[in-house]
């Protein structure tokens, strides 16, 4: 199980991981049906096809509810504006705004939720964001689920990162929704309630929305037996900063493993698939069409998805698998033949594109570092501080050099081996 000492000398001399990794912050937050998005699918494009010629790949359509924020405002009491951030297809509000109290909810459990249901309906609900790569994480799309449902009429998440407002969606597809702004710390903490009451503050947000579309890329590297390993990353992120941790370092390094281990794939057992995913943080919605397409026979053929997600700025490296424990023994195996360190989390966490291969019955892991690390850089995802200088070259080759260990050897292992990994 361990990678073979070639392959490993020529991904941890690949000059090419940081550069991709730079370009692919070069071209923005990549917000799903920006120019930025657009940029950075070409770029994997030009990418693949200088290491394989041959391949060409083909894209899938992934037609989804198109959506744009044109402006956003949060007046507080006292009649002063705070900075403030529309979560991903927020609904608008009227052209005068949304006028209403602000009951805070902490952290946004839904015990807190349970004990002031009674005062929840015609307020707004403000929650804090959590750290996302953490066990016992309430991911922030549920937080507003469970305000809709206790009637409130708006919604308001503060940040982790002082001094900045915090991005990310609000999981509506279309339809009916509450306004939703992420705001700092520190706005969060003036709407704190008071003997005098609860605090009022005035949402104004005015969206554009229609039908849209962009893609899923595929690239296929056959192997001996019409199985697959498919290696997977989501390429859109958010229009704050670069999404260099979230996830330019998925990005990278599945370029760099797909063009180190590509002309070695034809004579392994399973062929090697990569996939590149968008509009991930809307709700996962490209990998959910395309597990949805699947046919079983389809789904049985793909042995396991290895997604890579944040996948650098801490050295510490984690493996969700996805409630798969016969998967684990193996991850763990190939960790250690190839000298690296690695922590199994097993509980499900519908927190990138490997749940919806794991939902659709497939064994799935995501990669990703920093987890349970409140220190690593990974608590400034979704900020405007989740920037390329958070990430160190050593912390991307080390992912790198273990997803390509992990993918060899799924790719080789044998058929009850596998078996395993579904039980």
């Amino acid at each position: 199980m361990r990678l073979d000492a070639d392959l490993m000398g020529r991904l941890a001399a690949d000059e090419a991981l940081w550069r991709d990794f730079n370009d692919i912050c070069d071209c923005g937050g990549r917000l799903s049906g920006t120019e930025s998005e657009k940029r950075a699918f070409a770029l994997l494009r030009e990418r693949v096809k200088a290491a394989s010629p041959a391949n060409s790949g083909r894209s899938i359509p992934v037609p989804y509810n198109g959506w744009r924020a044109k402006s956003a405002t949060l007046k507080l009491p006292g009649g002063t504006f705070a900075p403030c951030h529309p979560l991903v297809r927020t609904i608008a509000t009227p052209p005068s705004g949304l006028t209403a109290e602000v009951i805070d909810l902490g952290r946004g459990t839904p015990d807190e939720f349970e004990a002031h249901k009674a005062e929840i309906a015609g307020r707004i609900v403000l929650v804090r964001h959590e750290l996302m790569f953490a066990a016992g994480t309430i991911h922030r799309r549920r937080k507003y689920d469970m305000a809709r449902a206790h009637g409130a009429v708006g919604f308001l998440i503060g940040g982790p990162l002082a001094g900045h407002v915090v991005a990310g969606s609000s999981g509506r597809d279309s339809g009916e929704g509450i306004p939703a702004l992420g705001i700092s710390p520190e706005t969060a903490a003036k709407l704190a309630r008071r003997s005098t009451g609860f605090p009022s503050v005035t949402i104004t947000v005015e969206t554009a929305e229609g039908p849209a579309e962009t893609e899923t890329l595929v690239y296929d590297y056959p192997g001996q037996t019409d199985e697959w390993v498919v290696l997977s990353a989501h390429v859109d992120g958010h229009d704050l900063a670069e999404s260099a941790m979230d996830n330019g370092t998925g990005l990278a390094a599945v370029l760099a493993v797909a063009r180190a281990l590509s002309p070695e794939v034809a004579k392994w057992r399973r062929g090697l698939r990569v996939m590149f995913f968008s509009v991930e943080e809307w709700a996962l919605t490209g990998s959910a069409q395309y597990v949805k397409a699947l046919g079983e026979a389809e789904r049985a053929k793909i042995a396991l998805n290895v997604n890579l997600d944040s996948v650098a700025g801490s050295p510490n490296l984690a493996a969700l698998t996805s409630g798969f424990a016969g998967v684990e023994p193996f991850l763990l195996g190939v960790a250690e033949a190839n000298g690296q360190s690695l922590r199994t989390v097993r509980p499900l966490m519908t927190n990138s594109d490997h749940a919806n291969f794991a939902a659709g019955g497939i064994p799935a892991i995501r990669l990703v570092a920093g987890f349970d690390d409140p220190n690593a850089h990974l608590r400034v995802v979704l900020t405007p501080a989740d920037t390329r200088d958070k990430v160190a070259q050593s912390e991307l080759r080390q992912a790198t050099l273990l997803t390509a260990a992990l993918v060899a050897a799924a790719c080789n292992a044998d058929p009850d081996e596998a078996a395993r990994w579904r039980a």
